[in-house]
Order: C-alpha cells, then structure tokens, then sequence
C-alpha cells in the first residue's frame, strides 16, 4: 500500500475514494522513561528514551491508518497528516494521530 502526505500519486490516477482513514495511538510515559529523559535534559542531549516512544507511537498509528484503509479495499492513503498531542494530568500520555483518504490508483 502507497502512503503519502501529497494529494495523489505520481503517475497513478485514482479511480474511487473510499473515506477518511485514521489511526489513533495513546501511549503512557512510565517513571523510568521519565526518569532518563529528565537525566539527558540535566546534563544535554537528546533523550533516546523519549525519541523511541514517538518512534513506535507514530508507527503504530500509521499502521493502523493502513489497515483501516485496506479494510476498506484501498490501494493507497494520500494527504497524509501525523498530530502529536500531550494528554493527562501530569502530560504523562502521548497520543499520535496518522489520518488520510483512503483511495483506489491505477
């Protein structure tokens, strides 16, 4: 399945549009993740523990656009946009959204 954030494909022409698609990914940050990421931002630098959260989070909410997609029988999902947003409390969830057209190319 083609995945882009452009509003067709180059070179394909779609033939049906099949609807808005979307993958949602709620993900909890837990005291140890926050507990190395508040060490790498007291002595510098990135926080790997924190970069591979949204890593996974944005890869699961991809697929789960590509599949809601390919339920709907589609060949590719175009205009493509990816939300980040902070939830809770304290800030301690992360929710990622992918969502898209999913439509038929030939």
């Amino acid at each position: 399945m083609i995945i882009t954030t452009t509003p067709s494909v180059e070179g394909k022409r779609v033939t049906a549009y099949k609807g808005i698609v979307f993958g949602e990914v709620i993900s909890g940050v837990d005291f140890i993740k926050d507990f190395t990421a508040g060490l790498s931002n007291f002595f510098g630098g990135r926080s790997g523990t924190y970069e591979d959260e949204l890593i996974q989070a944005r890869e699961q909410a991809i697929e789960e656009m590509t599949q809601r997609a390919a339920n709907l029988g589609a060949d590719a999902v175009v205009g493509v946009d990816i939300d980040y947003e902070v939830l809770g409390a304290n800030n301690g969830m992360l929710m990622v959204t992918a969502s898209g057209t999913a439509v038929c190319i030939e």
